[in-house]
């Protein structure tokens, strides 16, 4: 059967690289007023060319977003079940060589973060572990989502790829969503970054969207982490897989997440520099491109960025977040993933959406919908 993996091995790294970096003005003015946008044109919408066209980009995509999504933003907490891992990758404070307590919650300490986390207000939820199959696996992921199904509306994870078998499981069992990052598509490299593990295997982790689309998951999310390798050239190819997915499984829905690289134990610098204009350019691109993707910001960003992001094109945003395994109630001090920028509570955000005009939406989706 084919795969994305087919697919991506027509291009390569630096042709994609020259392609971007050679783009026009006439190229991003195409791009601009097209009917129907290509990945070429994404490639002119995310290139320097496109600099000069940005306040355009914006305004365009801000109407895009309003038309499909209305003036909404859906807030979701993330709550870590475990920071058990058995990866070595050196931008991450779970990594195995990280020396550090480690922690994976029982069901009564689900049961206590949820009650902290529905107070907070919020009925989508997004369920985060490192990837240990000893610790966290199928069945410890079956037993944690019965233990909070009953509590929210949407349920979505960001655990190890898994096979087509188990997310069916998963999908069976109540989850949404799921959210995979490749981390970086720079296949040269990706090994430098992980260099022991499961997810040292580039294939394997390239091709879990595919196996998420056949197990028929309402929603598959997307993204690189920003500031690994070249942001333009890692856009592209995630806008490819994108592509790729949306003609495959059309019936699904899907999202794209913009992780630039933050502060953790024990973890790399970033090799690349991200600026909050080059996040924009990225955000209003994927939007011009694709009108109906979800687009997610989290509260790795700043109070300043996430203030003013919201009428760009952006869709969902965390609040109030916890990346450790107990941070909101039953272990404060364990090992973060990262460091989080924004620090206001779910309050704060909402009240910031409404401020900006539009509505902070606890729950816009149930999954009764689907029974």
């Amino acid at each position: 059967m084919t795969s994305f993996i087919d697919i991506f091995h027509t291009y390569g790294w630096k042709d994609i690289q020259h392609s971007i970096a050679t783009k026009t003005h006439a190229d991003v003015e195409r791009a601009l007023y097209a009917s129907h946008r290509t990945l070429e044109d994404f490639k002119a919408l995310i290139s320097p060319a496109a600099l000069p066209y940005l306040e355009t980009m914006a305004q365009m995509s801000q109407q895009l977003t309003q038309k499909r999504f209305g003036k909404t933003i859906q807030l979701f907490a993330p709550m870590y079940l475990s920071n058990e891992c058995n990866n070595i990758c050196t931008y991450c404070g779970f990594s195995f060589d990280n020396r550090v307590k480690r922690k994976t919650l029982t069901e009564s300490e689900i049961r206590q973060e949820i009650d902290v986390i529905l107070n907070n207000g919020f009925k989508h939820i997004l369920l985060v572990t490192g990837e240990s199959d000893a610790h966290v696996n199928i069945d410890y992921f079956k037993k944690a989502i019965a233990a909070i199904k009953q509590s929210f509306a949407n349920i979505s994870i960001e655990f190890q790829p898994l096979s087509t078998a188990e997310y069916q499981t998963l999908h069976d069992a109540g989850v949404h969503s799921v959210l995979v990052y490749q981390e970086t598509y720079h296949q040269d490299v990706y090994k430098t970054y992980h260099p022991k593990g499961r997810k040292s295997n580039f294939n394997y982790r390239l091709e879990t969207p595919d196996r998420i689309g056949q197990a028929g998951m309402h929603k598959i999310g997307l993204g690189v982490l920003l500031g690994l390798e070249d942001w333009r050239t890692e856009s592209f190819f995630c806008a490819l897989h994108l592509d790729y997915l949306q003609r495959t499984y059309w019936q699904t829905k899907y999202s794209i997440s913009f992780p630039r690289m933050r502060p953790a134990e024990g973890i790399i610098e970033p090799n690349v520099i991200v600026t909050d204009h080059d996040l924009v350019q990225m955000i209003c691109a994927y939007r011009l491109f694709c009108e109906d993707v979800e687009l997610s910001i989290s509260t790795r960003e700043s109070e300043k960025l996430r203030n003013n992001i919201i009428p760009l094109g952006i869709t969902s945003m965390s609040a109030g977040s916890k990346t450790n395994p107990g941070g909101y109630a039953v272990e404060p001090t364990s090992l973060e993933q990262f460091e989080i920028s924004d620090e206001r509570s779910s309050k704060e955000i909402a009240a910031l959406i409404a401020r900006s005009g539009y509505e902070p939406l606890w729950k816009d989706w149930d999954l009764s919908f689907a029974r």
